[in-house]
């Protein structure tokens, strides 16, 4: 199964959007949030391999194989401090 691409744009959009209209944030915290969030995703998302350095979007779920030519990763890589919920910080 491969993973469906991340889009920046969209997502930020979508937080900035949801922090305005829901939590009655201003602009400036709304967007400061936003790409923090961005941020964070994107380095989620990124394997660590140093061979490889390409998307998770870019490698099959089940076995981590990466998709692109010519890339010698086997397994998509990640670092203890980007794994989901590693991060306990808050803004």
């Amino acid at each position: 199964m491969i993973e469906k691409e991340f889009s920046p744009d969209v997502t930020y959009g979508r937080i900035v959007r949801y922090y305005m209209d829901k939590k009655g944030y201003g602009k400036t915290r709304a967007n400061a949030i936003a790409q923090h969030v961005v941020k964070k995703e994107t380095e989620i998302r990124i394997c660590k391999n140093q061979s490889c350095g390409h998307f998770l979007h870019d490698h099959i779920r089940n076995t981590g194989v990466c998709l692109v030519p010519n890339c010698t990763c086997d397994k998509f890589t990640r670092t203890e401090s980007t794994a989901y919920g590693a991060d306990n910080s808050h803004m």
